[in-house]
């Protein structure tokens, strides 16, 4: 069993507005833009990261805007819910103000002991924000939520597969354990890790696949400390038979990847060297900063990229 990773990294989705889902994530709730970049792949399209004050790793939601996309269709071999830690007592504050800001979806309940309220993204995303006591983790503080309500980072994330039991396998190889189960859904958690910790495993042998577009994640990244613990799990994972790409410059992580056998892609992330390595803190997320391989195309992407305030 592997003990070098810590938890989420950072889970990465696709929108169809990049308007819209800035607004949805800084204003509804209250995170920083951390980066505005673009899509390694793709640079007309942005790539647009969310978290805490410095985007600490186990805090960051990032999306991938395609203008032209088609909405996705949720179902198994795909990441279901992504959520979010708040502090104890404040459920009631985030009912009132999803309320208020028109966010649909809501619905309050409890899971494994805890309260939670589920609501819908701008593209029909499922998220969650759950009551957690004692999360130290300090949130990013000038977004308009007081600094007694605000996000703390993820909790968790859940996985829809129609037979979770080779995925599971996976992830207690990756350092996960069993913790709980309530129905057909099984929790595996990481001990002592970064307060990201928590994956949920929801097995539905009777539902359709997923069908990825604009609200679906499009891939859930882990977190290692450095290069060197991430070439570790590298090893490992292809030792174990499973294909895994090599070691790819994200400019801010590290990643390699590699598809699970439920069909959910992974990633194994690192903490260095941040999202500071080319902005100063107090301007994280201001200007556009593109990959080297696309800095010839500053001026074309800055008159066609849409603007994002405004």
């Amino acid at each position: 069993m592997l003990d070098q990773i810590k938890g989420l990294h950072h889970v990465t989705s696709m929108a169809k507005d990049a308007r819209e889902n800035n607004d949805f994530f800084t204003h509804k709730l209250g995170l920083r833009r951390v980066k505005k970049t673009v899509n390694f792949d793709a640079p007309d399209v942005y790539h647009l990261y969310y978290g805490d004050e410095v985007g600490t790793p186990g805090s960051v939601m990032t999306y991938f805007p395609f203008p032209n996309i088609g909405r996705g269709r949720h179902g198994v071999g795909e990441v279901g819910t992504t959520v979010f830690s708040i502090p104890e007592g404040t459920l009631r504050y985030w009912r009132e103000r999803l309320m208020k800001e028109g966010v649909t979806g809501l619905k309050a309940d409890a899971s494994f002991g805890e309260n939670r309220l589920l609501f819908d993204g701008p593209d029909g995303d499922s998220f969650a924000l759950v009551e957690v006591k004692d999360d130290e983790r300090a949130p990013w503080t000038h977004g308009g939520v007081p600094a007694d309500e605000a996000i703390r980072g993820f909790h968790s994330a859940s996985l829809r597969l129609k037979d979770g039991g080779a995925t599971e396998e996976l992830l207690k190889f990756m350092g996960y354990e069993p913790v709980d189960s309530s129905g057909n859904i099984r929790r595996l958690a990481i001990a002592n890790g970064n307060g990201a910790g928590v994956i949920d495993i929801e097995t539905l042998p009777g539902a359709n696949y997923a069908d990825l577009g604009a609200g679906s994640v499009h891939h859930i990244a882990f977190a290692v400390e450095n290069r060197a613990k991430q070439l570790e799990v590298r090893k490992a994972l292809v030792d174990t038979g499973y294909q895994v790409t090599p070691v790819i410059d994200r400019d801010y992580f590290w990643a390699i990847y590699f598809r699970t056998p439920g069909g959910v892609l992974f990633e194994v992330a690192t903490n260095e060297p941040g999202f500071d390595r080319d902005e100063d803190t107090a301007h994280l997320g201001e200007a556009l900063k593109l990959p080297k391989q696309h800095a010839h195309l500053r001026s074309y992407l800055e008159k066609h990229l849409q603007p994002i305030e405004g």
